[in-house]
């Protein structure tokens, strides 16, 4: 297909009853994988979007923007690298896990302004979005705890047997990378396909994560969405989660 530099992206209509996004391979080259502007928060544009390969991100006073970036980076499960350090540290780290018991708490910490950075891109309608579809079942989080006290984790996600990731923070050093490393290893065990990681980062591809074509990640989706996946809230298999390398 020939890519088109000058092409804009499609209006979504929020009103709309059904839930359309253009092909992705529509999406702009520059910025790269913008594909759409407007539609809604809510569950069923949120789950179609996901499911199109389609995630939303956009700062405050803009318009919602919808991405489909090309390459996509993922994480395939039993690719998950843990280096010697991180290894010492998921042993030696005094830090304790857990799923789904503080998802309102990770996506405020998930919006806090990071060093460099002006604002976020959580908007408090992002932020309440997710959160809904935490209680419908879909969204998921991961809290990385020190002496009682949260110090990172993340949250994402999850159809069928594909988590897709949206942010991650920590207030400690090493939590966020701790916290994703527990995920992993139990979406393996639950028989999870793929992660989701949208864009490339030096945080996850020291983890394993790489980039995959497009077209080859939405046909994984095609797949894995619709297979069965764990139900309610989730909690680990093992307390603590297995986390040696």
């Amino acid at each position: 297909m020939t890519h088109n530099h000058s092409i804009t992206p499609s209006w979504l209509d929020p009103d709309s009853r059904t839930v359309d996004f253009p092909d992705v391979e529509l999406a702009m080259l520059e910025p790269n994988g913008l594909l759409a502007v407007g539609g809604a928060l809510s569950e069923r544009w949120l789950l179609g979007a996901y499911r199109h390969g389609v995630f939303p991100w956009y700062g405050p006073g803009q318009p919602i923007l919808w991405w489909a970036p090309d390459p996509r980076l993922v994480l395939y499960p039993k690719r998950l690298h843990v280096s010697r350090s991180l290894a010492k540290v998921i042993r030696n780290g005094g830090f304790e896990l857990t799923l789904d018991t503080a998802f309102g708490e990770v996506i405020s910490g998930c919006a806090e302004s990071r060093p460099g950075q002006s604002g976020t891109w959580i908007t408090p309608e992002m932020r309440q979005a997710y959160i809904d579809l935490h209680y419908s079942g879909y969204a998921h989080s991961v809290e990385c705890w020190y002496r009682g006290e949260l110090v990172g984790g993340l949250y994402g996600v999850a159809i069928g047997r594909v988590f897709f990731g949206e942010s991650m923070f920590a207030r400690r050093s090493n939590a966020s990378k701790v916290a994703f490393v527990a995920l992993v290893r139990q979406l393996d065990r639950w028989g999870f396909r793929l992660i989701d990681c949208q864009v490339y980062t030096g945080h996850l591809a020291s983890l394993g994560a790489s980039g995959i074509a497009r077209r080859t990640f939405t046909g994984i989706l095609s797949r894995e969405c619709d297979q069965p996946g764990p139900a309610g809230d989730w909690q680990f298999d093992d307390s603590p989660p297995v986390l040696s390398p």
